[in-house]
Parts: structure tokens; sequence; C-alpha cells
């Protein structure tokens, strides 16, 4: 196990993508660099749990939302808000394969 961690938590979505973007690269960086990396989708961030989401936001600059995420989820823990969620109607039936459904407790508890 790595001998770091980082939880990143993205509020922003495609409202402000230069912001969700930051996030998506920390994170993606991170798992590259050998952290462990557990990434809270919270607010309009939710909407990126799931299918095609994240790959809609395009941002000059940056590498495509959809294969951070997916690269994130290749190597790290993607968590979508509990409260987040059941506010935007999103079900576990509705997420991308990887990302999970939990509150605060879980996403410290599963780094």
């Amino acid at each position: 196990m790595p001998a770091r961690t980082l939880v990143i938590k993205v509020t922003a979505g495609k409202d402000d993508p230069e912001r969700s973007g930051q996030a998506l690269n920390v994170a993606a960086t991170a798992l590259a660099s050998g952290v462990a990396v557990s990434l809270w989708l919270t607010g309009e961030a939710a909407w990126f749990a799931l299918p095609g989401r994240a790959a809609e936001v395009v941002l000059d600059h940056s590498p495509p939302f959809g294969d951070l995420l997916a690269g994130v989820l290749a190597g790290g823990t993607v968590t979508l808000c509990t409260q987040c969620a059941a506010r935007r109607g999103i079900t576990e039936a509705d997420l991308i394969d990887g990302v999970r459904i939990a509150g605060a407790g879980g996403v410290v508890g599963g780094v």
C-alpha cells in the first residue's frame, strides 16, 4: 500500500469545467505518482458517476475528462455522496462500474 493517501472532493461538474478538471487532473496525476487516491463526487460532480457524463465535458488544454475518470477508477476509489445522489435521483443501478455511493464515513474509511 502506498505510504501516502489523498482524498479529493469534487464539487463542480459541467457547470464549472475548470474546477472539476483540476480535481480530475490532480487525482490522475497522484495515482500515476503512486499515491492512493479516493475521489469523492459531490454537488454537480455527482453527474460524473453516470455513464458518459464526464466525457461530455470539454476543457481546452486538458485531457478528456472521461479518460481522467477512467484512470482514477482503474487505480483508485470513486465515491458518490449519498445525499448528493439522493437529491438528483441517482441510484446504484445508474452508476458507472466501480463507483459506489457512500457518505463521508465511507470516503475516509475507503482510502
